[in-house]
């Protein structure tokens, strides 16, 4: 990923926060027919073991192709897309601007290992629902389920972890432009009511306080 050093996260600690609460991910893999490249778009769980590696986990249906093509030789990329937005020229305070488009974006790279069956399997569901349902006032769980019909569920998926051995992050949030120009562009995203809208300017308020050191 083309990141210049004015946008360039390594800081571990945001890169691991921002995997954590944007979760919706886009796993992309080679090995394909013809040597194609192959996308599934999956909300995965996102921890450390004991070596320290940051380790995704997630699932995906038996039926997807996508898993029969990792290969214990070949690294997948995972996207994660956080806030984005397109950025006027006329919410800037300098004259001389053209469009953009700001975003933040997590890549990770990591070998996949696949996991077909038992307890492993099991587990990798049950805590994603537990992280996805914490919150709720009557948290959801899979011991509701029937036995049976809970194993033919499990039966029809096919879980996968990825150490991540790199991860690299590009937060894209107006660094190189004046603490005016982000402002103005800020109060115009505020201005749009949209949540999203509203995400981007908090983030861009904190990058450019970072980048002057306020």
């Amino acid at each position: 990923m083309y990141a210049p050093a004015s946008f360039r996260v390594e800081d571990r600690r945001v890169l691991l926060d921002f995997l954590r609460r944007h979760v919706f991910a886009t796993v992309v893999s080679g090995g394909g027919a013809g040597g194609t490249l192959t996308a599934s778009h999956l909300p995965l769980s996102v921890g450390e073991n004991a070596a320290g590696e940051i380790v995704l986990s997630g699932h995906m249906a038996r039926a997807n192709p996508q898993w029969r093509g990792f290969r214990a030789d070949a690294e997948v990329l995972v996207i994660f897309q956080g806030p984005h937005g397109y950025i006027s020229p006329s919410w800037y305070e300098s004259e001389q601007a053209v469009p953009t488009w700001n975003y933040t974006v997590v890549h990770g790279y990591g070998v996949p290992r696949i996991i077909e069956s038992g307890e492993r399997l099991a587990e990798i569901v049950d805590d994603a629902v537990a992280e996805n349902e914490r919150g709720f006032e009557k948290p959801w769980k899979g011991d509701a389920l029937a036995d049976d019909f809970r194993e033919k569920l499990l039966a029809a998926i096919v879980g996968f972890e990825i150490p991540l051995s790199r991860i690299e992050g590009k937060f894209k949030l107006g660094q190189n432009r004046s603490a005016e120009d982000v402002e103005g562009v800020c109060r115009a995203l505020e201005g749009t009511g949209s949540e999203a809208d509203g995400e981007l300017a908090r983030l861009m308020r904190e990058a450019k306080g970072e980048t002057s050191g306020g």
